[in-house]
């Protein structure tokens, strides 16, 4: 048997506290994962993190991607065993989307059809929960009695098939491994960085980023806050 796991998440910002709103569920972001290291983690989401309207097919990054801007994510992980035949259509399946991913579009107005229980499906679009439901749908396995576009991540907390591993904070989950020390940045270069992230939008090319927002980053203004603080004190003294 395989193991396959449901990673569910709550990054605290302000889009994610407005649907909390309308939901009343405590995550409202949802993910598969191939490993229980979280090495292999697919979704439907922000492609910068700056930017939660530019969406689409996406690998989760916990060093460089949205969730290394909020270390106080919060999250459910759950596991799910499969045969060896299902966990590999699944491969097949994410392969496909990882090859066409600039092919596929966050299905924004599909979340207008889950509150009120009307699918709404748009070609070659997926929100997260949509896009996970979809995968374990056409690898065979039925966790849902109606249409991935109504499934809400919230659903996957009742799954009598899904058995809860781990909860708390992500950065906390025990079997992270990360391939480096998280700390806080004393400074941090946030001009050069959006810089690169619209040359990034515009022209495609990601391959020469150098900055990235990790676990533990203070925002830029309470760098500037503290560092005043600090060169006042030194004048006093």
């Amino acid at each position: 048997m395989k193991e396959v796991y449901i990673l569910l998440t709550d990054t605290g910002t302000t889009l994610n506290r407005t649907i909390k709103l309308v939901t009343h569920a405590p995550y409202n972001h949802a993910s598969i994962a191939l490993d229980k290291e979280l090495n292999e983690v697919f979704s439907f989401g922000r492609k910068q993190p700056i930017n939660p309207l530019y969406g689409g097919f996406v690998q989760e990054d916990f060093v460089k991607g949205t969730f290394s801007w909020y270390p106080e994510t919060t999250c459910a992980i759950y596991k799910l065993e499969v045969n060896e035949r299902i966990y590999n259509k699944m491969l097949r399946l994410i392969a496909a989307f990882k090859k066409n991913r600039k092919w596929y579009y966050y299905n924004f107005i599909g979340l207008f059809g889950v509150p009120i229980n009307h699918p709404i499906e748009v070609p070659s679009s997926y929100f997260c929960s949509q896009f996970v439901a979809e995968i374990l749908r056409r690898s065979g396995i039925k966790l849902f009695n109606k249409p991935s576009s109504l499934v809400s991540p919230n659903d996957f907390r009742s799954a009598n098939k899904l058995d809860l591993v781990y909860e708390g904070k992500i950065y906390d989950y025990p079997e992270l491994k990360l391939s480096y020390n998280p700390k806080k940045y004393n400074s941090f270069p946030f001009r050069k960085y959006v810089a690169q992230q619209f040359k990034a939008a515009f022209d495609g090319n990601s391959d020469e980023r150098e900055y990235y927002f990790r676990d533990g980053f203070v925002k830029p203004k309470k760098i500037l806050f503290e560092r005043k603080i600090r060169d006042a004190s030194s004048i006093i003294k």
